[in-house]
């Protein structure tokens, strides 16, 4: 390297190292004047850090304890402590707990979880033979078993003897449905009537 080189290397090293504690200078007086704000800032991010951690772990231990009693209720339906246990941590396994209670000793629950709730009012109108029921549990584009619903509908018009209606109501079955293997089956018993 030549000596011009060498004073070009050195400036520019001078330049960089002049910038960086001219930076660091210019950081300084922000802090300076902004202290408050920026410890502030620090305390709020360490705390919502600590607190998304804490919410997490709670989480963590309530799901694991939930699991625990519902796998309790499970085996034994009349553990009252499990029950208590699940209503405390984790209202959604509590509802399902309570539904298959209800359900074993044949009574009716109140449950707010929408695909338990679909499932119950489906038996309820299967059950009761309700044709009202299962259109207005079909005719509702979220329901679970709506083309079950359509299909139950169809076999209690067979079986009141109104062909036709049962018909139409068949049509309104896809024909990429898990219950077409039925449809087609009661279809072939309705082209003699």
């Amino acid at each position: 390297m030549s000596l011009k080189e060498n004073i070009n290397f050195v400036k520019e090293e001078l330049n960089s190292e002049e910038k960086f504690l001219e930076g660091f200078v210019k950081f300084e007086k922000f802090y300076k004047k902004n202290k408050v704000i920026v410890i502030g800032v620090v305390a709020v991010a360490i705390l919502a850090v600590g607190g998304m951690s804490f919410k997490s772990y709670t989480n963590s231990v309530n799901k694991k304890e939930s699991n625990i009693a519902f796998n309790s209720f499970l085996k034994d339906n009349n553990d009252k402590a499990a029950l208590e246990k699940l209503q405390s941590t984790n209202k959604q396994l509590f509802e399902v707990a309570t539904y298959l209670k209800a359900k074993n000793e044949k009574k009716d629950a109140e449950i707010s979880i929408t695909f338990l709730k679909d499932l119950s009012e489906y038996s309820k109108a299967v059950k009761a033979q309700n044709i009202d029921k299962l259109s207005s549990l079909s005719m509702q584009s979220d329901f679970l078993l709506k083309e079950f619903a359509l299909f139950n509908k169809a076999l209690i018009l067979t079986n009141e003897a109104k062909y036709i209606d049962a018909k139409e109501t068949l049509k309104l079955i896809p024909k990429k449905s898990r219950v077409n293997d039925l449809v087609v089956l009661l279809n072939h018993y309705l082209l003699t009537k």
